[in-house]
């Protein structure tokens, strides 16, 4: 039996809503009596996708999958993808532009961020085609 589904475009053109999926699954969470540890955890990591989505890619979809013990969450994008997943692992390391970088972001913990506050984390990607990360983040 799988988990409650729920499903978020991430308008990749919009800084001012990237957040608003997370901050929905967040709430959603709470009302599911979701430790506010978990949570936190969840809406980091999720939070850090979203603005990953918004500043390389354009957008994308989060496909999200609540069960009573973890949570499964795929950032789905058809950006340009990742040409070296390992180097774009590294805290601090970004392909972000000054203009992003002028906002407050792209500060290259999206990724690290990402890892640290889940469980576990796979990271699908090609050159030319997008990338999906893949997360589960235990209650």
């Amino acid at each position: 039996m799988g988990g409650v589904c729920f499903e978020y475009d991430v308008d990749g053109e919009n800084f001012a809503s990237a957040g608003n999926a997370s901050e929905s699954v967040k709430r959603t969470l709470k009302q599911l009596g979701v430790s506010p540890a978990s949570v936190r955890r969840v809406a980091i990591a999720m939070y850090e996708g979203e603005i990953n989505m918004v500043i390389h890619a354009h957008g994308g979809k989060a496909a999200v999958e609540i069960f009573p013990d973890h949570i499964e969450i795929r950032l789905i994008d058809r950006g340009p993808g990742i040409a070296d997943i390992d180097l774009a692992m590294k805290a601090g390391y970004s392909t972000a532009t000054e203009n992003i970088r002028s906002l407050g972001f792209g500060a290259g913990m999206g990724l690290p961020n990402m890892k640290k506050y889940s469980d576990e984390m796979t990271i699908d990607s090609a050159v030319g085609v997008g990338t999906t990360v893949y997360l589960r983040i235990n209650f």
